[in-house]
């Protein structure tokens, strides 16, 4: 699987493989062309309402799509050719970005579009997450998968520090604006979508024998035996419902608490990314054995970032703190998913995938409620509440994995 007589730094050992390296790239624009995306939409979403709960009432169609699509997803991944559900899902979201282009710059946009738009959004990223991660898989060898996951959540980070701060300029010129920023988006799509047609097919392991519902059922049995993986997966439930649910109020902070425009989302985004992305190539080499001791300091981390930003007297002392808050993030977000994907056999990557998924459908549920506390009790002190939640779910995961270790319960 390595190409031979290329040289590469080890840290980006797993790019030495032709095939991965063009997934990889796909997946760079596809995540670009969503990160350009849910500025714009949040931007719209805000300017249309004014109000922290119709910010959650867009998320809230994502998490309700998730929570359908997301079985789905990973039995879909585990039973077909992923090139194809890859391609499918790619080509949906740059019709999608496309359709509202047009509504923007026809002047038809209305808030209900942004809400529809999530909706599809939320069912294909939980259909093509599952299938891509199964893909690295698949392309990799195993020795080599906690550096390709992490190398594609660079690439996903990486997205975050262009795609937010094109968005933000994008939308403060006149002459572009929303819509241009959605047609952006459809190109980058495009774009994904041409560099996976060159993929494998990526064929399922062992030809369905079941039915789709008996897979779903052997995979939700097959994690319920493994301690460790509950404990991974209620882990990433809890800490991403709680400590990435300020992404939702970074339209509100920027224009309600620091009276700033567009452009300074973008810089907020943006420095957030270059902290992810920063710590996502310095963890590209990590040992197995420290993955789950640093996994538990980044969901501290998060907490503690979190609760500072909400506090941060002013726009310049926030964009320092969204630098620690983003590294700590891609930190959580890889290390949770080598932890996860190294113990768990390759024929259940996209099932177990699909689980990690939920925590995303669960945080775009929260964002709703999360919007109406923020409204009624403040933002600032809807944020720090978040930062405190997250703070004792990361004590809960060091006592919960105490007591596997204790009574000797193997990790898998």
């Amino acid at each position: 699987m390595t190409e031979e007589g290329s040289v590469a730094p080890a840290r980006f050992e797993s790019l030495r493989i032709p095939e991965f390296k063009r997934l990889w790239w796909g997946g760079v624009f596809v995540f670009l062309a969503m990160q350009t995306q849910q500025i714009a939409r949040s931007w719209l979403a805000f300017e249309l309402t004014g109000t922290n709960t119709a910010l959650g009432g867009v998320l809230i169609g994502f998490g309700i799509a998730g929570l359908i699509a997301i079985p789905v997803g990973g039995v879909l991944a585990d039973r077909f050719n992923k090139r194809t559900i890859l391609i499918v899902t790619q080509l949906v979201n740059t019709v999608t970005a496309f359709t509202l282009a047009i509504a923007i710059e026809t002047g038809v946009i209305a808030y209900w579009m942004l809400v529809a738009a999530s909706v599809v959004g939320g069912s294909s990223i939980s259909i093509l997450a599952p299938a891509r991660i199964a893909m690295t898989a698949d392309l990799v060898d195993r020795d080599l998968l906690t550096n390709a996951i992490i190398l594609g959540t660079m690439s996903t980070q990486a997205s975050r520090v262009v795609g937010p701060a094109v968005a933000g300029v994008m939308i403060g010129i006149s002459a572009v604006g929303v819509d241009g920023v959605y047609y952006l988006s459809a190109a980058l799509s495009a774009v994904s979508v041409a560099l996976t047609l060159t993929l494998p097919l990526g064929a399922p392991s062992r030809a369905p024998t079941r039915s789709p519902i008996n897979d779903l059922r052997d995979g939700l049995s097959y994690v319920r035996a493994r301690p460790e993986l509950v404990r991974l997966l209620t882990m990433s439930l809890l800490v991403i419902v709680f400590g990435f649910g300020h992404v939702v109020f970074l339209p509100a902070v920027v224009s309600d608490l620091f009276d700033r425009g567009p452009v300074f989302l973008g810089y907020l985004t943006a420095a957030a990314a270059i902290g992810a992305v920063i710590t996502a190539v310095a963890l590209a080499n990590t040992d197995r054995r420290r993955l789950t001791l640093l996994q538990g300091r980044a969901g501290v981390a998060i907490g503690v970032f979190v609760i500072l930003f909400a506090v941060m007297p002013n726009f310049w002392a926030a964009l320092i703190v969204m630098f620690g808050l983003g590294a700590s993030m891609s930190a959580f977000q890889s290390l949770n998913g080598s932890l996860v994907l190294s113990i768990a056999d390759m024929e259940y990557h996209g099932r177990v995938q699909s689980l990690i998924m939920f925590s995303y459908s669960a945080f775009g549920l929260a964002a709703l409620p999360f919007g109406i506390i923020a409204d009624e009790a403040g933002l600032r002190e809807t944020m720090v509440g978040m930062g405190m939640a997250v703070l004792a779910a990361s004590l809960l995961g060091a006592i919960w994995r105490q007591r596997i270790v204790q009574t000797k319960i193997p990790a898998l």
